[in-house]
């Protein structure tokens, strides 16, 4: 009797333990830091029964003014940030990483809530809300994300993606990838009449980009004849890049990609 008695505390004890581990999954690499009690979760783990992103489109760039909230420099683990006052022009590399189900639901640095299904992201420095594209420099994939929150806070990353970015980046598995990150500025209305009144530059906007070359050249086709535009073909790394233009004025070139965003292609973007 006293035998059978500890092996079924033993057996009890073994079980609590295995619970206690699952509990505490921490396979995710999301590098997002908050308060303790803040979060039900201790550490960051990959959602139950995820939703198919693979049918989540691109963030779609749009004039969004900055938030009142999230937008102030700040200090985390000691050391300080500064919010940059613009992201028009900003380029980065670095590492990229991604945060979920500890996060998801929970608010933003600007106020809103996380939702890791849609296609969003985080950054130190850039003014919320803002619209970057990432590429994957191992696999040449491209997302367009919303930034708006903060983070990651570990040496050498320089974007925290949610988990649709991170699948459609496909660095889901790895948990981090060698990244390019660009702003989509899209400057305001009252911006956009000045720029009319003192632009004289040429400007071109990316439709695709692929390795199939024939591909490309058949939508360059395809797309001058819908739009009335010229196109050109910019090739690298075994990636060619479509572009329409040149268009002469700025107001022309938004108009187009407001278009073009609404007609098939959300992931446009002005060339910078």
């Amino acid at each position: 009797m006293p035998i059978s008695i500890r092996t079924f505390l033993f057996t009890l004890l073994c079980s609590a333990f295995l619970i206690a581990c699952s509990s505490s999954d921490s396979s995710n690499p999301g590098t997002k830091s908050g308060s303790k009690s803040r979060y039900q979760m201790a550490n960051d783990r990959y959602p139950d029964d995820a939703p198919d992103v693979s049918l989540v489109k691109n963030a779609q760039p749009k004039y969004e003014p900055y938030s009142r909230q999230g937008n102030r420099d700040y200090t985390v683990l000691g050391k300080s940030y500064k919010v940059l006052d613009t992201g028009k022009g900003f380029k980065e590399q670095g590492h990229a990483s991604w945060y979920g189900s500890k996060f998801h639901g929970h608010l933003t640095s600007n106020g809103e809530t996380y939702d890791m299904y849609t296609m969003s992201a985080a950054h130190k420095n850039l003014p919320l809300p803002s619209y970057v594209k990432v590429t994957n420099l191992d696999n040449n994939k491209q997302i367009i994300v919303r930034v708006n929150d903060r983070g990651p806070f570990h040496h050498g990353r320089v974007i925290d993606l949610s988990y649709a970015g991170a699948y459609h980046l496909g660095m889901l598995a790895k948990g981090t990838a060698r990244v390019a990150i660009e702003t989509v500025y899209v400057p305001s209305p009252e911006q956009r009449v000045i720029s009319d009144l003192k632009d004289n530059d040429n400007h071109f906007i990316q439709v695709a980009a692929s390795k199939d070359k024939l591909r490309v050249n058949m939508l360059a086709r395809q797309l001058e004849n819908k739009y009335s535009v010229s196109s050109r073909v910019s090739s690298s790394n075994g990636i060619h890049r479509l572009q329409l233009g040149p268009i002469k004025q700025i107001h022309l070139t938004n108009k187009l990609l407001d278009k073009l965003q609404v007609e098939g292609y959300p992931q446009s973007f002005i060339v910078p």
